[in-house]
């Protein structure tokens, strides 16, 4: 057990109690009688231990000084001195410190008295970009075709998306075209995967001066290689012909006659491939396609055709009869004309649409159709592929089919037809020009 040490008043000193002078070997104060064996009590306190072990806190006194370093060492030389301001500061930048760096705090930089203002009228300053902000893709150049169904990827050549990989509609999949006197409308259809029907509608001046109007529709023989550039090729064929035949005074007859040869040189012209494209392919057939138009000039109506496309003849006065213009080159009507078949009976055949005539390299011998009529009321001229008769077959049926105000609204004539096509199922490409005839007066226009 440790034993507590009593302390003495030693000489000199004096009582803490009263303080008066206390002699040397005293127990207690003569004067007020202070304890002066009584221990003061020890400070709770402890210095703060540095991380190097060494207390960064003492006592106020002499041992707490920083020591003085010797003016020799071991060789006798004179030991440098070292002041604060000796060693090396960094800032915390990396950079170099400020002047007075390690005399004390930093002292911030003054404020400008003026700050500077934009100029009226200029433009701000753009603001940094945020690097976390998500890069948005670049606007595609001018004219580039984006995908329908994802509105961002570009489409390639062959019609597919490629970001998605969606196959994109084809411009010919739906078509609508209306002039003055004549509208068409063309559609691919619900069950074909491309639109291989083509038409072209246009007006020329003949040399009186009268108008004369034309109607082209063209059906692709989808069992023959390419109809869809057959079909286009021999629509504008026969177009450009009529166009350049008929200010010339040609009879709308006879250019009709030619438009037709014209159109089966320009189809026929797609069969010149090159050698290693036959070898290639030595079974395709050659490219066809049927055609069918109309011209209205100086109160004549033409039609011409080759293959089963049809033209009609729908009056305004729905009282008086609706007639066919033509007559199809079809096994169905070869059966008829034969006297083998009654109409119903020929086309309720599975080989009632094989064609027998068409524009083509392979057509057997090209015939074409041509016939002139001159009404005596107002009506319009329907000219169509099989797409839409196959709906409306018997003139009846047709007649139905047309609305009464087709002469005043062509085009919307022609959707509405097409739109019945479709209601109808859709099987086939659905192609129709809509012509209006209007009735000449006898005498009118002459001298």
């Amino acid at each position: 057990m440790s034993q507590m040490h009593q302390q003495t008043a030693g000489a000199g000193s004096t009582c803490p109690g009263c303080e008066e002078p206390l002699e040397s070997g005293d127990l207690f104060c003569g004067a007020c009688g202070y304890d002066l064996s009584a221990q003061p009590a020890g400070s709770d306190d402890r210095p703060t231990v540095a991380m190097n072990g060494s207390s960064s806190a003492a006592p106020p006194d002499a041992s707490s000084q920083w020591p003085v370093a010797p003016d020799v060492d071991s060789s006798d030389m004179p030991v440098p001195a070292h002041l604060p301001t000796d060693l090396p500061v960094t800032e915390s930048s990396g950079g170099e410190p400020s002047p007075n760096a390690g005399d004390g705090p930093a002292e911030r930089p003054a404020e400008p008295d003026e700050y500077p203002l934009p100029a009226p009228g200029a433009p701000p300053e753009p603001e940094p970009a945020d690097p976390r902000a998500v890069l948005s893709e670049p606007t595609p150049p001018a004219g580039t075709k984006l995908c329908v169904a994802c509105r961002s990827g570009r489409v390639d050549p062959d019609g597919y998306c490629e970001n998605c990989g969606h196959a994109q509609p084809r411009e010919r999949d739906h078509m609508e075209q209306q002039l003055d006197a004549v509208a068409a409308v063309s559609d691919r259809g619900l069950r074909h995967h491309r639109n291989e029907d083509a038409f072209a509608i246009s007006s020329a001046a003949l040399p009186d001066g009268s108008p004369a109007v034309v109607a082209i529709v063209c059906d692709g023989v989808s069992s023959a290689t390419r109809p869809d550039e057959a079909s286009l090729a021999a629509s504008r064929a026969a177009n450009e012909t009529l166009l350049d035949a008929l200010p010339r005074g040609t009879h709308p007859q006879q250019a009709m006659h030619d438009a037709i040869l014209a159109a089966a040189d320009a189809v026929n012209a797609l069969a010149a491939e090159p050698t290693q494209a036959r070898e290639h392919s030595p079974h395709q057939n050659a490219p066809a396609c049927t055609l069918v138009g109309s011209i209205v000039a100086g109160g004549l109506l033409v039609v011409g055709w080759v293959g089963d496309s049809r033209a009609y003849w729908v009056p305004d006065d729905r009282s008086s009869p609706t007639v066919r213009l033509t007559e199809d080159d079809s096994w169905a009507a070869q059966m008829v004309a034969a006297g083998l078949m009654n109409e119903a009976e020929a086309y309720a055949d599975e080989r009632a649409h094989a064609i027998t005539g068409w524009l083509g390299a392979d057509a057997y011998e090209l015939e074409p159709h041509t016939a002139s009529f001159k009404p005596d009321r107002a009506g319009v001229v329907v000219v169509c592929t099989d797409g839409l008769w196959n709906y409306a077959e018997a003139v009846e049926e047709m007649a139905r089919a047309v609305p009464v105000d087709s002469a005043l609204r062509p085009l919307h004539s022609a959707q509405v037809l097409v739109g019945h096509a479709l209601d109808g199922g859709g099987h086939d490409n659905v192609t129709v020009a809509i012509l209006p005839f209007r009735l000449v007066p006898q005498g009118a226009g002459s001298a």
